[in-house]
């Protein structure tokens, strides 16, 4: 792996991690985004990295967000989270989003080559502490009503969903649908409300397992 997307924006652990990656891994081009919204900015201009190491508290998405809305954008791209929450359930979450391998902040430096060389295999890393049979909140498994939960969504809230799923951010789903930043966040609460979940990450899940995109062109959305 020759290239790095580092998504953080805390300036000073972007520089030590950039010497690092560039001193012991072997990478050589490194580009960073201090937000979400500039690394999906990064990603479709392209071209794209071979990896991208993502923090997961930044100031514009909360938790798996930022994640899920990266492997959105560039599905096929390695993402490994680099993240001070450490504990086994962010870990499993992580990894059940779709995450490559989950890299603790505080690791030395041999653990950042063993986690790119696990990855460079096609390998999913996980810290040697980590329980692999710690304890996920089963919200996150869609229930056996799912499509049904889907189907009521109305024609704009289910397009709404369907950006969502493919990375888009509040504003740039308003600019899309031509419709205000405020009407957008309303309809997310009445998406949430329908599926019977607490978060964006959630919904973004049970559309994903549903295959939601395909059951949109197929039977089209609820009045």
């Amino acid at each position: 792996m020759k290239s790095a997307l580092i998504v953080d924006d805390h300036p000073l652990f972007c520089e030590a991690l950039s010497m690092t990656l560039k001193a012991c891994v072997g990478v050589t081009d490194i580009r960073t985004a201090a937000s979400l919204a500039t690394a999906l900015d990064i990603l479709r201009a392209g071209p794209a990295p071979d990896v991208v190491l993502l923090d997961l508290n930044l100031p514009d998405v909360d938790g798996l967000d930022g994640l899920i809305w990266l492997k959105r954008a560039a599905p096929v791209t390695p993402v490994l989270v680099v993240s001070s929450m450490a504990e086994d359930k962010i870990v499993s979450l992580t990894i059940r989003a779709g995450a490559s391998g989950f890299v603790p902040k505080h690791s030395q430096v041999d653990r950042f080559r063993t986690a790119f060389d696990a990855v460079a295999r096609g390998e999913v890393y996980v810290p040697d502490d980590y329980a692999a049979a710690a304890r996920i909140d089963g919200a996150n498994e869609p229930g056996v009503d799912t499509v049904e939960r889907l189907s009521q969504l109305t024609l704009q809230q289910a397009r709404i969903l369907e950006l969502v799923c493919e990375g888009r951010l509040n504003k740039q789903i308003a600019h899309e649908l031509s419709i205000a930043e405020t009407t957008v966040k309303a309809h997310m609460t009445a998406i949430l409300r329908k599926l019977g979940v607490q978060s964006r990450t959630q919904a973004v899940l049970i559309a994903s397992r549903a295959n939601f995109s395909e059951l949109l062109r197929q039977n089209g959305s609820g009045a």
